[in-house]
């Protein structure tokens, strides 16, 4: 099987135009293939040199710049110390006191809707209700 496949490769290149430098004139100078500029630059081979290393260690090249993941991870480990230190504290904490605790935000929840009914109403109404307390002199303050 192999050596079928090599047979056909022999005809393909058979059929490919190679040049004959035999039937050349020996005294012509023969081509030479030129130089890729890029690739001989020294700094592009030092770059592959590089990236090879780093693909034989198995380091890949990140698609996040060096400050993106320093500050994703120092994200990642302040959210980790907070949901510690949030546990450590609901773990420390008497159920008596756990038992204050939903009291209170209960109660919390309860005092502050009133609140935002209050924010619904215009501002030219809160206006109107301060001016009518402080334009209206009381009877004591007239008398004075």
């Amino acid at each position: 099987m192999y050596s079928e496949i090599q047979r056909e490769r022999a005809d393909i290149g058979g059929l490919m135009a190679r040049p004959e430098y035999r039937e050349w004139n020996p005294e012509l100078i023969k081509p030479k293939k030129l130089l890729n500029p890029v690739k001989a630059s020294r700094s592009h081979q030092e770059l592959h040199r590089e990236l090879l290393m780093n693909h034989r260690r198995g380091l890949g090249v990140d698609s996040k710049p060096e400050l993106q993941r320093v500050l994703e991870h120092r994200r990642r480990n302040q959210l980790l110390k907070k949901k510690k230190e949030e546990m450590e504290a609901k773990r420390l904490q008497c159920p008596f006191e756990q038992e204050l605790l939903r009291r209170q935000q209960r109660l919390n929840q309860l005092e502050k809707p009133p609140e935002k009914e209050e924010d619904h109403t215009p501002e030219f109404i809160k206006v109107r209700e301060n001016l009518r307390r402080t334009a209206t002199p009381t009877s004591q303050e007239r008398a004075l």
